[in-house]
């Protein structure tokens, strides 16, 4: 740590991020009307102005990267370490389940049948009429930009700031190679920039375990007629509270870590039975014939502007949920990349990762549009009336071992979800404390801090959990300023790195003396 400069708990950010979820969650008790219309106004006016930047700055955040990867940067070995930690199973399942816990049954089962219903405008819009184009939609929001924003060119510079230079390991690192040392003092800067990216990944953190309570209540209902009340979403929204802290109390290398693989494993597993049981070949067809069509249209797809409509609450709301998430992942992804390569940062974060994304969701979206097809209804009537929960729960049942496979699909997601909880309870801990092994009591504090203000986001209403997963679009704002210097200060790094460790050494000293003798 340099000069010991931000040692010991950062207590103004600790009181103005828990304050202002506080004073959000007291302010939706006295009037969530209020709360609703001012989120979606701040929500419209995000998407209206910023919409655009958000759409370039995740397709620079990728070309970059993958630019770096390719390159003889690519080489360069991230973190002051010869080895890395984890087995490249293990990390890449820490990366996996941080993103797909949002998006890993509902949003998997839901957004391919959505597409389906209604065509995405820019493939022509109607009903019915584009599987390839459904499957290309959904795999452009959680596809190649999603992930790449979440942790390779800031994880560059955050790694570099932190192991290299010795600097507490929080987001404002970030600003580290604009505004130097000072960003680390009592700087107004970057006070603002951890208290945002707590906020906005409390957001992202409190909304799905909102609507996971909800949905998992609502499966329970479904499978064993238990009662679908407010009391049992919160039962299980404390169980997985309870799971996310123990796995938080344990720390990265065995709760994290270990929850992480075993949920991985599980959801492989899973797969392969729906794979088999399942529409096999439809699957598959979806799948290439997807990658295809988003291959083929990924720019016009990536720049869309038509129906802003359409627009803000598809792909910019996908957009902003991932920027705001950013920070507290790329704090996380620093803290288990070490002793990694920038080509393995790069190839894992933003091409494996997508592409096992892509996959499950067309083995449990696809499944659902194949049972749509053959029975018109089965799943849309569903999805239109229940939700996105009552979607998995259609396509469960009409797989064998309906029961079975739907007690499963609930199985994982509380695991992904409670695999999210403890690893944001984890980074919120590690960018107040400013190191990667924060107390414990603070990683466990943060875990039942989202489980309390999840608990009462739900006794205000569905409206509430909507509306506060909605503010993470508002949040992305001032987050998506602070992810925009790595686009060119991470090449910089990186070439700066290169030097240090020797693999462009020759050629620089050679033009060196070149000049010298000139």
């Amino acid at each position: 740590m340099k000069s010991g400069k931000g040692k010991g708990l950062d207590w103004p950010v600790f009181y103005i991020s828990g304050g202002f979820l506080v004073v959000f969650i007291i302010l939706s008790l006295i009037n969530s009307d209020m709360v609703d219309n001012a989120v979606n106004t701040l929500f419209n006016l995000s998407a209206d102005w910023f919409g655009a930047y958000w759409q370039i700055l995740l397709f620079l955040n990728f070309a970059i990267g993958l630019g770096l990867a390719i390159s003889k940067y690519g080489k360069v070995r991230l973190g002051k370490q010869d080895k890395p930690k984890y087995s490249y199973f293990g990390w890449v399942s820490m990366i996996l389940v941080t993103l797909l816990a949002a998006g890993g049954v509902f949003w998997a089962a839901a957004e391919p049948m959505y597409h389906y219903m209604d065509t995405p405008p820019l493939f022509g819009g109607g009903q019915f009429n584009f599987i390839e184009g459904a499957f290309a939609q959904a795999f452009m929001h959680w596809g190649f930009l999603a992930w790449a924003i979440l942790g390779t060119l800031a994880v560059i510079v955050m790694m570099y700031v932190h192991y290299q230079k010795g600097y507490p390991l929080k987001p404002r690192g970030l600003l580290y190679p604009i505004f130097g040392e000072k960003i680390f003092e009592k700087s107004v800067i970057g006070t603002a920039a951890d208290v945002v990216s707590i906020i906005a990944t409390a957001a992202g953190t409190l909304g799905p375990l909102g609507f996971l309570g909800l949905q998992i209540s609502y499966g329970l209902n479904h499978l064993f007629d238990v009662p679908n009340t407010l009391t049992m979403s919160i039962v299980v929204v404390v169980a997985l509270v309870a799971v996310a802290a123990i796995s938080a109390a344990t720390g990265v290398d065995r709760g994290i870590y270990h929850l992480s693989n075993w949920n991985v494993q599980f959801t492989i597993l899973l797969g392969v039975i729906v794979l088999i049981i399942g529409p096999t070949a439809f699957i598959i067809d979806g799948f290439v014939g997807g990658t295809g069509v988003h291959i083929q249209n990924m720019f016009e797809m990536m720049f869309y502007r038509g129906d802003g409509e359409w627009l803000s609450g598809w792909t910019l709301f996908f957009w902003a949920w991932f920027i705001g998430y950013a920070p507290m992942l790329i704090v996380f992804i620093s803290r288990i990349s070490r002793g990694r390569t920038i080509r393995e940062l790069v190839i894992a974060v933003s091409v494996a990762a997508p592409l096992v994304t892509n996959f499950w969701f067309s083995i449990v979206g696809g499944t659902g549009i194949f049972f749509e097809m053959q029975d018109e209804g089965s799943v849309s009537t569903a999805l239109a009336e229940g939700g996105m929960p009552a979607a998995v729960m259609a396509i469960t049942d009409q797989l064998p071992l309906g029961t079975v496979m739907g007690v499963a699909f609930l199985l994982v997601s509380i695991v992904f979800v409670a695999t999210t909880a403890d690893t944001m309870s984890y980074t919120v801990a590690a960018t107040l404390s400013g190191h990667d092994n924060p107390k414990r009591w603070l990683r466990v504090c943060w875990a039942v801090l989202f489980g309390a203000f999840t608990a009462a986001i739900l006794s205000i209403g569905e409206d509430s959990i909507t509306s506060i997963q909605n503010s993470i679009v508002i949040s992305a704002v001032p987050v998506s300023l602070l992810i925009l210097p790595p686009l060119w200060n991470a090449p910089k790094i990186a070439k700066k790195m290169a030097l240090e460790q020797g693999l462009i050494w020759q050629r620089e000293m050679r033009k060196k003396e070149d000049k010298k003798y000139k």
